[in-house]
């Protein structure tokens, strides 16, 4: 058993070092390099037991700016940047090591390449150092489970993994809006990982508490993200949130949202592949030609708000060409946006702590010459009257809310305790958009309600639309090989806007909810999130049980 034993962990530190020689040939052929350098760099500074000294995380404490331009090993090799032979910096750290008595030979310059992929390699090399100083086997293990799962998890696009350990333990996936159970193990084995996906995250609390609520953050690996982690999440998550609940009958719940790096790195602010129509895409191009006033996107968790946000900021960077200054403050920022200065919530565990936090970030962005500001979500009083503050102050002002539909995002606002005067001037209140996610039917697999005449979804569709509703509306098929067998292909935002003038705002705020809807879909020309739907399932993208999901029965009236 020993020697079995031996045997597995001699290959668990093979495959390491494999994984860390895969990992820089891939950070050197993304650098401009040839792709196989990795080897080529474990043995050239890293053979024989050789360590880099000046790697993110070493006794050697040096500024990021200055580690970009040199490596120090600690057989005294000392690499320097050749496009940087005589720079300040580089001169500063040689006396900064002579001081501190460290083996230093004379510079080798090399290619600024070359130092990339030295790092890339080094940092791994840290990391599977530290694990093997700091965690047990079996810690080791789970943790390697933890990233198993989020790598399964990732791999189908999963939105929200939930752990729940009771009696025995249940992973359950949120695969295109819909829970499915993909894995069950004992509860020994849940309550390990549920610890080790604590003890993973790059912002947490200092101590797990199983009987508390706790909020923690993983941090993926790119440069935007800064994770300082031991455990590589897949290249294409972005952060995971995790969420610690203890619950009754049982003993942890933990649901885990994935957030991933967006699917056009080049940075579109392609508002089409969300889903949006030229009717909608008409609208945002017009609040985005306003440059004060207040937007504010509204939806449940999940609806997919942040993204419509980043597309949207992404799109209003290009249409001014880059020459305004765009900041964001967030909880934390979840997309990139090239061009923008995004700027995070830090310090802050508990809720009072991420209010007091938030509210200083909003603070301190109003005084750093914005001309457009964007507000991950308004959360209190407080953050909503700095967002109106940015607004009347002359700046635009983007932002999300949690509300059930266009026009109930004042009824949100004044509940909060907004004034009345500001949600009643349409100079300020530009645009109310709420949205959900939608899911697409396989165009492949897909069944006319004509086959289905006698359900009563159908009948309810023919009263509603007529022939021509059944003539042009499907239903979710069987499944096929293009759908995984779901008969469902991915989702699509479908939103409703109101870009409100004085009347609409006005019977609004008297509660003249009914007057007002009518105003905006007459008057305004608006269309609801009904009529949005109901356009696209039209078209055969959208299934009729789908729309009666999210928008009510067909022959019912919406309801706000």
């Amino acid at each position: 058993m020993a020697e079995e034993a031996n045997t597995t962990e001699t290959e668990d530190e093979a495959a390491t070092e494999q994984s860390i020689a895969e990992d820089a040939a891939e950070a050197s052929a993304a650098e401009g390099g040839d792709g196989n350098n990795g080897d080529t760099i474990a043995n050239r500074y890293f053979s024989n037991g050789n360590r880099l000294l000046t790697v993110n995380g070493s006794n050697l404490v040096i500024n990021d700016d200055t580690r970009r331009l040199l490596a120090l090993f600690s057989d005294g090799r000392f690499l320097v940047a050749e496009t940087h032979k005589f720079d300040g910096r580089v001169l500063s750290f040689e006396v900064l090591a002579r001081r501190k008595k460290l083996s230093i030979l004379k510079p080798t310059y090399v290619s600024q390449n070359e130092i990339n992929a030295i790092y890339a390699y080094g940092e791994r090399v840290q990391a599977a150092i530290d694990i093997k100083e700091d965690v047990s086997f079996d810690q080791l293990q789970m943790q390697k489970d933890f990233v198993n799962v989020i790598a399964q998890a990732a791999a189908q696009k999963v939105s929200d993994v939930h752990v729940i350990v009771a009696d025995s333990t249940q992973i359950m996936f949120r695969i295109n809006g819909m829970m499915t159970t993909e894995m069950e193990y004992n509860k020994d084995w849940g309550e390990s990982f549920v610890r080790a996906a604590f003890a993973s995250a790059d912002v947490s609390d200092s101590n797990y508490a199983q009987n508390e609520f706790q909020g923690a953050q993983k941090l993926g690996s790119t440069p935007l993200r800064g994770s300082k982690g031991k455990l590589m999440l897949p290249h294409n998550v972005l952060a995971i949130r995790l969420q610690f609940n203890p619950i009754a009958f049982g003993s942890q719940y933990l649901v885990m949202r994935l957030l991933y790096a967006d699917d056009n790195p080049e940075g579109s602010g392609d508002l089409s592949s969300l889903g949006f129509g030229k009717f909608e895409e008409n609208l945002f191009y017009r609040l985005r030609a306003v440059p004060v006033g207040l937007n504010i996107i509204a939806g449940p968790t999940g609806s997919g708000k942040s993204t419509t946000l980043q597309r949207n900021m992404i799109k209003l960077l290009q249409e001014k060409n880059y020459e305004i200054n765009l900041i964001t403050v967030e909880d934390p920022p979840e997309y990139p946006i090239p061009g923008a200065r995004q700027m995070p919530v830090t310090n802050a565990n508990t809720e009072e702590e991420k209010d007091e936090q938030f509210t200083k970030a909003l603070s301190a962005a109003l005084r750093s010459d914005p001309d457009v500001m964007m507000v991950g979500e308004v959360r209190s009083l407080s953050a909503a009257q700095l967002t109106f503050k940015g607004a009347l102050s002359g700046h635009g002002v983007w932002t999300t809310l949690h509300a059930n539909s266009a026009p109930a995002i004042l009824m949100r606002l004044r509940d909060m305790g907004v004034e009345t005067f500001k949600l009643l001037d349409p100079e300020l209140i530009k645009g109310l958009i709420s949205q959900r996610l939608f899911r697409k039917l396989c165009p492949h697999c897909r069944i006319s309600v004509k086959e289905k005449l006698n359900e009563p979804a159908v009948q309810r569709l023919k009263t509603a639309l007529g022939d021509f509703g059944i003539e042009n509306t499907y239903v979710r098929g069987p499944g096929c090989k293009y759908c995984n067998n779901t008969g469902i292909k991915g989702r699509m935002s479908v939103p409703e806007i109101v870009l409100p003038d004085a009347m609409f705002l006005e019977l609004m705020i008297k509660g003249e909810t009914r007057k007002a809807i009518d105003y905006w879909t007459s008057d305004l020309n608006g269309r609801t999130l009904k009529e949005a739907a109901i356009e696209r399932m039209l078209k055969g993208l959208l299934d009729l049980d789908e729309v009666e999901r999210w928008c009510g029965l067909m022959d019912m009236r919406p309801v706000y």
